[in-house]
């Protein structure tokens, strides 16, 4: 009987048809970075021959084409993408992206080890490769409430999991530095295997001390400065562009063909409508083309370099003996998916017919306390107001000051200045908590806006010029078991129920995106002219880090910048 190895060598040799063969194109070769003309054959889930002619069971015309590796999203949360990872998968695969590495933290947070197996079990049956990085901060910091709690005890059962890549993003850096048993526990029980980093301004001797723990990746650089130097000290940068954080432009200095080793392309958070209207990660590659980076350094980034730096040796190059994620584009320029290929398979309608289903987890997570518009007072206090400062593109906020008007005992919203109410309620059942504030750079006349997308810890984030209307929407998560509501005037406007751990929905991608279009102009009717109102109601909650000032450097001033993720 012949083997399976035997079988992909007689194929590759030519001496029996290949399952597949792509003919008349030419594929981008990522090592010299020229454009060959050249047959490709496939058997089974392999690449078996390039740079010949070959012939196939199956023979499919590529004439015009051009072949390149599949795409690799390097860090992203699935959960973000407001759908489950099946629907994820039908969403992303035909734009290119074959391997999506994932880190279940919002989830993690919401229902614990739980969003772990869901996801795990998801993996197993997507056509797109998933692979899923343990989520290293659950709880995410002990100035929230989250719904959950993962010490290294419950994190190790799933570590010889076969979708299991290591520890995902490490965000508790001050914990790293400061030598926190907790982050201690974690780094070394994951020391010889990938662990991911989340390091925003880090820089200096804090990151040299943060490097030494054994963290390698880097997804929040915002400046190519900070990106070379921590290049320079052995970090694989993750260049990101998602719905809210947006840092292609910003890093487009360093995506050379010198420094194409030593990136990858992600998105982090990037919600349908986004991935409709735009793209996923080609929309990266073609706008990075655009604005005059080479194809060579780009298509490595989304590829190759990416494989390497999270350990996966069989993907990222259109060579024999690899694993056969391949993407039939028009041009390297336009880079528009007109044929997919996940492991060695065409990506059809049928194909994702033919998955096995994952029953959903988490359906009654939102167990808010009702409230009322009296609960949004914030009591008048002497001289100047904190208020949160939103900076449209990025997740990082300043931590701005005002007099504000006030009335009676109570301090007011600033329409003028476009400054306004935000109030975070605990949704997790445990302590019932409400806390109240200022935002400004949202733009709202009126109404309110309320998620429990509510990073990372995932309670109630409720925006609003109207406390009547905060309330109304803020119970209304309720009803629906999460997801966003808008408000005006007394009334819901637009909603998109995510029952699954108040993140997902149980629709079709295709609903979720349209749904997320007439609340983006329900949105828009407030006043808003933020690109992703709903995503940044969703980071509004990440706390505020007290002490950011971790060494005698003085990092990041403290009194500018309010909120890092």
């Amino acid at each position: 009987m012949t083997t399976r190895l035997e079988t992909l060598i007689d194929q590759g040799t030519g001496r029996e048809p290949a399952d597949i063969v792509l003919k008349g194109g030419q594929f981008f070769d990522l090592v010299t970075g020229e454009l060959v003309q050249s047959d490709i054959a496939m058997c089974g889930d392999r690449i078996v021959g390039t740079c010949g002619t070959y012939t196939g069971k199956t023979e499919i015309d590529i004439s015009g084409k051009i072949v390149v590796p599949g795409f690799i999203d390097t860090h992203l949360h699935i959960e973000s993408s407001l759908v489950t990872p099946h629907e994820f998968d039908r969403c992303v695969l035909p734009y290119g992206v074959t391997t999506a590495i994932c880190d279940p933290h919002e989830i993690a947070n919401v229902i614990g080890a739980e969003g772990i197996e869901f996801f795990l079990d998801s993996a197993e049956r997507t056509i797109m490769d998933i692979r899923v990085q343990l989520s290293s901060c659950v709880p995410a910091t002990h100035l929230e409430t989250a719904g959950a709690d993962l010490p290294i005890e419950k994190l190790l059962p799933f570590r010889n999991h076969p979708k299991v890549i290591g520890l995902a993003e490490f965000m508790n850096f001050p914990g790293v530095i400061h030598k926190d048993p907790i982050c201690l526990a974690k780094l070394d029980a994951f020391y010889d295997d990938h662990i991911d980093g989340h390091a925003p301004l880090l820089r200096g001797l804090d990151l040299n001390g943060y490097l030494s723990a054994g963290i390698r990746t880097e997804h929040e650089c915002t400046t190519a400065e900070e990106a070379l130097e921590k290049i320079r000290k052995g970090m694989h940068i993750l260049v990101r562009e998602g719905s809210v954080s947006k840092d292609l432009h910003a890093l487009m200095p360093i995506l050379t063909e010198r420094l194409s080793p030593y990136l990858a392309l992600c998105t982090d958070d990037r919600n349908p409508l986004d991935i409709a209207e735009q793209g996923h990660l080609d929309y990266m590659i073609r706008t990075a083309i655009k604005h005059g980076v080479e194809p060579l350094a780009i298509y490595r980034a989304a590829s190759i370099s990416a494989a390497k730096a999270f350990g996966l040796r069989d993907r990222g190059l259109v060579a024999p003996g690899w694993r056969a994620d391949l993407v039939v584009v028009d041009t390297l320029e336009n880079c528009k998916a007109e044929m997919v290929f996940s492991a060695g398979r065409k990506v059809t309608d049928e194909l994702f017919a033919a998955r096995g289903a994952v029953a959903p987890v988490g359906l009654n997570s939102v167990k808010a306390r009702p409230v009322q518009a009296m609960h949004f007072g914030v009591p008048v206090a002497e001289g100047e107001t904190p208020v949160i400062g939103v900076m449209p593109g990025k997740i990082i906020t300043e931590h701005r000051r005002y007099r504000l008007p006030t009335s009676g005992n109570q301090t007011t919203v600033d329409i003028e200045r476009d400054i306004i109410k935000v109030a975070v309620i605990e949704r997790h059942g445990k302590n019932g908590n409400h806390a109240n504030g200022f935002v400004q750079g949202f733009g709202l006349k009126k109404g309110a806006i309320a998620s429990t997308v509510g990073h990372d810890s995932h309670n109630i984030c409720v925006v609003g010029v109207s406390e009547d209307d905060m309330a109304l929407a803020a119970n209304r998560l309720g009803e629906i078991n999460g997801g966003f509501v808008v408000v005006e005037d007394g009334k819901v406007t637009g909603e998109i129920a995510l029952p699954i751990a108040g993140l997902m929905s149980l629709e079709p991608y295709e609903w979720v995106r349209d749904t997320l279009h007439d609340l983006r102009k329900a949105a828009y009717a407030l006043g808003t002219q933020l690109e992703e109102p709903f995503l940044q109601v969703a980071f509004l909650p990440l706390p505020v880090i007290p002490h950011l000032k971790i060494s005698d450097m003085g990092m990041v001033d403290v009194d500018k910048f309010a909120l890092i993720r």
